[in-house]
């Protein structure tokens, strides 16, 4: 892509940059709601990448070998609602007229799945940019695999003032850098304003300074000189490919609200629609018809369309390349992600009944087993990778010298490993799962709950599941996390309690294609049980979320309701309490939130009517009165742990056989 001259950019340019204000300012006043300022001065710069770098094809917009475009700075979705609707994504202008209502493909904030064109959901800042390392991370491990004849793409960012003082940005960008991800390119709206005034108040770091200790390239221009600006983005993008090349991070010098009389340059129109009057004398110093809405010029169209049948030549130039390349079939399959065939192929491991083994150490056996099979597994932990078993152990690690490794050293980053494991997702060609100990998932939690919001099938492996973790002491112990857990819609839990359902929970988690599973893991060994007079094998019974571990001997009288480590605990209390006269029913429940999604006859079925219940976890009991009822009774932690060794706590905290005994025949008395 050639790089234009003063004299190549013609007043349709600035037509259509004032188009692209208009439409930002006219969605938002009929909607009276939205951020104004950022679509109208960024318009020039993003205009100038969309139009002469961004290479993309409405005509197919998830085509894989097309750059990846994000908009962190997702308050300001009217810029990107008005450059796919302008370029002939299958956005009409109706729904921009129907910004942010009920309905409508023009939310608030861009979601992934919902508007095409879209890459991924933003709007709690800096979380795009994270995303964006992650996909940078896929595209250079697949160019790395494939071949640059295959995999050709960069990944492009419009980020604010607010994305870089998130924290999570920081870490992304240090990861980023480290990496020398050098086809992310990051274009920084540098207006200066945020909601609350000038970032003057706020931010005053030297911002270029630190990106460039962060191993970056940073370039500086006037984000209003559509010249320049496509100057330094055809030297991010020349430049990608060097040995020493590091991501890219563009300076663009903007004004907020670009275009308005009276209220440009002002945290006014960062929030806020600028009014009628203020948007009649913009449109008039902009040359436009005042009167005019919704207005879009033939010329407008014709111009930015008007590439389009050359960016779908590149994309059916790319497709022939594929099929005639002796990688483009791997390359499809990969793609294609996990699919019924591939789970099929896997050994799941097993071990014999009574062997001890902690859930984090099972995981690891399972994630050997899968990545034999699925060669897009991929993943890491947050510095705790012999703690956690997450290594790919026939695989080395991904570097800035060699990307084949499978294996990511995340750093102490949590926040920006979960974000950029949803990049990894979003990119295509790979089941990303990152690691760390449960009570990190608050450090995580933000870009979890995108993953389950925008349905992205991220494995998240949590260890050190309880208090069991012992003399590490409270601030270690996730008490309360599992149930914060349960309640993320679209999140799967599951606290398995040995080697069998570890590995059926790994099986849920890759067969999940639209959202995220959580698997919850002991550090201490725990028995393999006995299934023989189970109802249902561990696989199906951790895909319905509870099922009967082991039945009474003759009428049910009581049922123990547990999970993960517990649950051997409540086998062990049975034996007792059935050798007593109680027909005692043992109920593993990996995960309440699967077992909800049952039919009511089969929830009946497992938790009969007549019969007491009891729930036994080590966390907090508040969500398990559903399960036992009013006339059921809760063992658990209803405070914060304490420093001092499993078996102490275990007494303690009354995670005991004689405990549990002593609580269950209190209900059947």
């Amino acid at each position: 892509m050639t790089t234009p001259t003063a004299d190549q950019t013609p007043a349709i340019d600035e037509l259509c940059v004032h188009t692209v204000r208009a439409l930002a300012m006219d969605a938002i006043q009929a909607a009276n709601s939205g951020h104004p300022g950022m679509p109208m001065g960024m318009a020039d710069a993003a205009y100038t990448l969309w139009m002469r770098h961004l290479r993309h094809d409405p005509a197919d917009p998830t085509w894989p070998d097309r750059d990846r475009f994000v908009l962190s700075a997702g308050h300001g979705s009217m810029l990107l609602y008005a450059l796919l609707h302008l370029t002939g994504y299958d956005l009409p202008l109706e729904q921009l007229k129907a910004f942010r209502q009920w309905g409508s493909q023009t939310p608030g904030h861009p979601e992934y799945g919902h508007t095409v064109g879209v890459e991924t959901t933003t709007g709690p800042l800096g979380q795009g940019f994270a995303n964006a390392v992650g996909m940078a991370i896929a595209e250079a491990r697949l160019r790395a695999e494939f071949g640059a004849e295959l995999v050709d793409h960069h990944t492009w960012v419009i980020a604010g003032d607010g994305c870089l003082m998130e924290g999570i940005s920081n870490e992304a960008a240090s990861l980023a850098g480290h990496l020398r991800l050098g086809r992310l390119h990051v274009l920084w709206d540098d207006n200066r304003i945020t909601i609350d005034g000038s970032t003057d108040i706020t931010f005053t770091e030297d911002v270029p300074a630190r990106f460039e200790a962060l191993g970056w390239t940073v370039l500086s221009v006037d984000g209003h000189d559509r010249v320049a600006v496509s100057e330094a983005l055809a030297r991010a993008r020349s430049a990608a490919d060097t040995p020493e090349s590091g991501p890219t991070l563009i300076r663009c010098r903007t004004t907020i609200g670009r275009g308005s009389p009276n209220l440009a340059g002002t945290s006014a129109t960062h929030g806020a629609p600028l009014g009628e009057a203020e948007v009649a004398l913009t449109k008039q110093a902009l040359g436009l018809d005042p009167t005019a809405h919704f207005a879009v010029p033939d010329a407008v169209y014709a111009h930015m369309r008007g590439r389009n049948a050359a960016l779908s030549g590149t994309r059916e130039a790319w497709q022939a390349r594929a099929a005639a390349h002796e990688g483009g079939p791997a390359l499809r399959r990969r793609l294609e992600g996990v699919t019924p065939a591939l789970l099929a192929e896997i050994e799941w491991p097993t071990q014999e009944t009574g062997a001890k083994l902690a859930t984090r150490k099972a995981s690891s056996a399972v994630i050997q087993r899968v990545a034999r099979v699925l060669p897009g597994l991929l993943g890491g932990s947050a510095d705790l990778e012999g703690s956690n078993g997450t290594k790919i152990k026939s695989s080395g690690h991904m570097t800035r010298e060699d990307r084949l490794g499978r294996n990511v050293h995340f750093g102490v980053r949590e926040h920006a490993m979960a974000a950029a494991a949803n990049g990894l997702a979003l990119h295509g060609g790979f089941v990303p799962f990152v690691g760390t100990f449960l009570v990190f998932h608050d450090y995580m939690r933000p870009a979890v709950r995108l993953s389950a919001l925008m349905g992205q099938q991220v494995v998240y492996v949590y260890t050190h599941d309880s208090i069991f973790l012992g003399e590490d002491g409270p601030t270690h112990q996730p008490v309360e996390t599992l149930q914060a857990m349960r309640l993320t819609p679209n999140l799967v839990t599951i606290r398995p309690c040995d080697l069998a359902e570890t590995a059926a929970a790994w099986r849920v988690a890759l067969a999940r294609r639209d959202g995220p599973t959580a698997l919850c893991l002991t550090r201490q060994g725990l028995p393999e049980l006995d299934r023989s007079t189970a109802e249902a094998d561990a696989f199906d019974g951790v895909a319905a979320g509870g099922y009967v571990l082991r039945g009474a001997n003759g009428a049910c009288k009581l049922v123990l309701v547990a999970t993960g480590s517990e649950v051997q605990l409540a086998v062990r209390a049975a034996d007792i309490l059935e050798s007593h006269g109680v027909g005692t029913r043992v109920v593993s429940m990996p995960s309440p939130e699967l077992f909800d999604l049952q039919s009511r006859e089969y929830r009946r079925s497992v938790l009969p009517a007549g019969a007491a219940k009891l729930s036994i976890e080590a966390g907090v009991t508040r969500g398990w009165e559903r399960y036992v009822g009013t006339d059921g009774a809760c063992i658990g932690i209803d405070r914060f742990g304490a420093s001092a060794p499993a078996g102490v706590l275990a007494e303690r905290f009354g995670f005991t056989v004689e405990n549990v005994v002593q609580q269950a025949r209190a209900l059947v008395v």
